[in-house]
């Protein structure tokens, strides 16, 4: 726990930024019958029989002091899947950066094996090299950022009804631009 509360503490270093990485599950769901826009005075109606469109897994990074943050949907959320997503982080999202200190959960998908498992050896350690792993301590996963940074996705958008993977991952992108612009932080503090 002081291991993480500690990152959070230190001040801003955009060569080693402190990332909170974490995944949502989310169903996707339709409406079986059309629901009734609002009108003045009467709000939306929609009604409580749905249909089942299957379900996806929503990664989330979030580096609360520079206020960045992306997400990715994936079908599941394999080994394959987060060492996917952790490559396209280092590679993209916070390329500029010499290390990329990720404060994760310890879900059995969020170590060093992931890395092996998907890429060759090479790619592997090139890609681990450049991340180090802080683990938040067993049921204390809501000392990691991203879980913040999830719940404002949820309450923003994706706390709702969606039908299909292909307006989840558009709408998730406009959130994710509007509060990127925003500089959205997360200020970590003790009291």
């Amino acid at each position: 726990m002081y291991d993480v509360l500690d990152l959070y503490q230190e001040p801003y270093d955009p060569k080693r930024p402190v990332v909170g990485v974490d995944e949502r599950p989310k169903q996707l769901i339709g409406e079986k019958k059309k629901p009734i826009p609002m009108k003045p005075g009467s709000p939306e109606k929609v009604d409580y029989e749905y249909v089942r469109n299957g379900s996806v897994n929503v990664f989330v990074a979030v580096d609360p002091k520079k206020g960045k943050r992306d997400a990715k949907v994936t079908n599941r959320r394999t080994k394959k899947d987060f060492a996917t997503y952790i490559k396209r982080l280092v590679d993209g999202v916070f390329l500029d950066a010499e290390v990329v200190r990720l404060v994760v959960d310890n879900l059995n998908t969020h170590n060093e094996s992931s890395f092996y498992e998907t890429f060759d050896k090479e790619e592997a350690e090139r890609i681990l090299s450049k991340i180090e792993f802080h683990y938040t301590p067993i049921h204390g996963s809501w000392l990691n950022v991203a879980e913040i940074e999830i719940s404002a996705m949820d309450a923003e958008c994706t706390g709702r009804r969606i039908e299909n993977r292909e307006t989840l991952i558009e709408e998730l992108g406009a959130w994710l631009v509007r509060r990127n612009r925003d500089g959205k932080k997360i200020d970590w503090r003790f009291t």
